[in-house]
C-alpha cells in the first residue's frame, strides 16, 4: 500500500513539474501560463494528449517535436523527474499531513523560481507573490488549530530580522540583490524561526563552496544564481536541520 501511495506521490510530482516547465518558460516572457495551451515553441503546433505525457511523451518522441522534428531540451523531462523525487521525499519525511500539503507548494516555488534565476537571472515577483499568498493561507490555518498569534508572530519576525541585517550586508557586495530577499522573505511564512536560521546558513556555504571553486578555475565574473542554493539550503533545513542541531548540541 505505501509503495503504491509513493507512486502516486510521483506521478503528480511528474503531473505538476510538466506544468511548472510552461511556467519556467512562460513567466519571464510575461505570458499567461494557461493559455494558450501547450504547444511546440518553434512552429506553435498544439501539443495533443499523447504528447503531453510527462517524461514518457519525450523519450517516445526521441526528444523532438512530432510536427517540425525541433529538438525538445533534456530540461523538461529532467525538471519532471526532479519535482517527482521531492514530492516522495517529501511524502516519506511527513506522511499525507497538511505540512505535506504546505512543503509541496514551497518546494514548487522554489524549484520553478531556481530554474528560472538559472535561466534568466532573474528573479520574478509574480512567483514570490504567490508564495507569499499560499503562506499567509497557512499561518492562517494553523492559528486557527491552536497555534497562538504570539507563536505566529515569533515566526515572522526573528527570521525578518535576521534576514534584514544579512541584506544590510550583503547588499555591500555584488551577487545579492533584492528577488533573493523575497525568497526568504516568503520562505520565512512556511518554516520555524531555527530552520530559517539553518536555511541562510546552508545556502551561504554551499553559495560560497560553489564561489570558490569558480574562483580556483579562473572564473571569477562568472555569473552565480543564488535561488538555487537559497533553495538547497531549505531543503536541508527541513529535512536534517534537527538532527544537525542535536548534533551540534551534543558536542558541548
Amino acid at each position: 500500500m505505501n509503495s503504491l501511495i509513493i507512486l502516486s506521490v510521483f506521478i503528480v510530482g511528474l503531473i505538476f513539474g510538466s506544468f511548472f516547465n510552461v511556467c519556467i518558460y512562460r513567466i519571464p516572457r510575461g505570458e499567461n501560463i494557461a493559455f494558450p495551451p501547450s504547444h511546440c515553441t518553434n512552429c506553435n503546433n498544439k501539443l495533443k494528449p499523447l504528447e503531453l505525457i510527462p517524461v514518457i511523451s519525450y523519450i517516445i518522441l526521441g526528444g523532438k517535436c512530432k510536427n517540425c522534428s525541433s529538438k525538445i531540451s533534456i530540461m523538461y523531462p529532467l525538471i519532471e523527474v526532479l519535482n517527482g523525487i521531492i514530492y516522495v521525499l517529501i511524502y516519506m519525511k511527513f506522511g499525507l499531513t497538511l505540512n505535506f500539503v504546505k512543503y509541496i507548494i514551497l518546494f514548487s516555488i522554489l524549484l520553478i523560481a531556481s530554474i528560472i534565476d538559472i535561466k534568466t537571472q532573474e528573479v520574478y515577483f509574480s512567483v514570490s507573490l504567490t508564495g507569499f499568498i499560499v503562506g499567509i493561507i497557512f499561518l492562517t490555518i494553523e492559528m486557527v488549530y491552536g497555534k497562538e498569534l504570539k507563536t505566529v508572530l515569533i515566526s515572522i519576525l526573528i527570521p525578518l530580522i535576521i534576514i534584514g541585517l544579512i541584506y544590510l550586508i550583503a547588499k555591500r557586495f555584488d551577487g545579492f540583490g533584492s528577488g533573493d530577499l523575497e525568497i526568504y522573505l516568503m520562505i520565512s511564512l512556511y518554516i520555524q524561526p531555527i530552520l530559517m536560521g539553518l536555511s541562510i546558513f546552508f545556502s551561504i556555504i554551499l553559495g560560497g563552496i560553489v564561489a570558490i571553486i569558480l574562483l580556483i578555475l579562473g572564473k571569477r565574473k562568472a555569473y552565480i544564481p543564488f535561488v538555487p542554493f537559497i533553495s538547497l539550503g531549505t531543503l536541508l533545513s527541513v529535512f536534517f536541520g534537527c538532527q544537525a542541531l542535536n548534533w551540534y548540541i551534543g558536542l558541548f
